[in-house]
């Protein structure tokens, strides 16, 4: 593995200034990163602190639609602004969370993005932010796959991994699913309806982190006939949740983004940090025989954690108290 680093500018300083220190709350670092399959690439990284200089500074990652904006704000709630906060499990008044940008997120990307370009990239980030070391690592979906990589790949950077609902390969049925996702919208792309097929994507996505369970209890009403067609119940639910996607993200960071799911591949037994896996029974992306198996592979201390939601991948966005739980167990004696 190389990095090359190149400059790292903030947000709020000219384009010659130096790294931003670890008082700038929002940064944007500039890195020459060796991607896997795509060769020397120039590349942006945003990211944002939340909380004390000096205290124990833990990595926050989520999907692949979640970025660095993950606490309530004045400008409004992050993506967990559920667990990262004042007084919550993930405390800013104990702990400096640091949180990115996903590479590739903005579209500027368009190439092969493979999980470990992104743990390579956060390596590069704590090196110009001054962060010789992570006391944590906590990750959700994409972020605990991440994690495992940055695990594998600088663990003497690490000190704990809290990896949610993500596992070292993805599921050849999950694979499947993501892969006809992205056909619809690189049909609709060639059709001119690259927004209209990504919300189709998103729906199709959806069915995907949640589970039959909870769409029987939401959705068990007979279908109304609409003018000369009938509609099921869901299908106001999916509608909105695809409209609202594409009104903010665009095709190519959720192709490539999608695709990276699908290229993970990580070695347990090169993860030597003391890992907590966190899974959902019914989850349908990451089953829960897949981070059995990471678990019992792990080289280093792991523990796993099972939890039960009919939210099923979602459970870490949904499952407050539990997902809570599981991570002041985690992290406890945090230093």
């Amino acid at each position: 593995m190389s990095l090359n680093l190149a400059r790292a500018t903030s947000l709020h300083e000219p384009p010659e200034a130096a790294a931003p220190t670890r008082a700038s709350p929002r940064f944007a670092l500039e890195l020459r990163l060796a991607m896997r399959h795509a060769g020397s690439r120039r590349v942006v990284l945003r990211g944002q602190w939340l909380g004390p200089e000096g205290a124990p500074v833990v990595l926050v990652a989520g999907g692949i639609s979640a970025g660095c904006h993950v606490a309530r704000a004045a400008h409004g709630r992050g993506w967990w602004s559920s667990q990262v906060g004042p007084g919550l499990a993930l405390d800013t008044d104990r702990v400096r969370v640091l949180a990115f940008d996903w590479l590739g997120a903005d579209g500027s990307l368009d190439a092969p993005i493979d999980p470990a370009d992104q743990a390579d990239a956060l390596a590069a980030a704590l090196a110009l932010l001054g962060v010789p070391r992570l006391a944590a690592f906590v990750g959700a979906s994409y972020g605990a796959m991440v994690g495992l990589q940055f695990a594998a790949r600088h663990d003497g950077r690490l000190g704990r991994l809290l990896a949610i609902s993500g596992a070292h390969r993805p599921h050849p049925y999950a694979s499947a699913w993501r892969a006809l996702q992205r056909q619809v919208l690189a049909l609709g792309r060639s059709e001119g309806q690259a927004s209209r097929a990504l919300s189709l994507a998103r729906q199709w996505a959806m069915l995907s982190y949640r589970t039959p369970e909870e769409f029987g209890k939401r959705f068990d009403a007979p279908p109304v006939v609409d003018g000369a067609r009938a509609r099921v119940a869901a299908e106001d639910y999916l509608a909105h949740c695809g409209q609202a996607y594409a009104a903010r993200w665009c095709a190519t960071a959720f192709l490539r983004l999608s695709e990276s799911i699908d290229l993970q591949a990580v070695d347990p037994a090169a993860i030597r940090v003391p890992t907590t896996v966190v899974a959902v029974a019914e989850d349908r992306l990451v089953p829960l025989a897949d981070l059995q198996s990471l678990v019992e592979s792990l080289a280093g201390p792991a523990r796993l954690c099972v939890l039960r939601s009919h939210f099923g991948h979602d459970a870490f966005l949904k499952e407050d108290a539990a997902i809570a739980r599981c991570l002041r167990e985690s992290l406890e004696g945090l230093s």
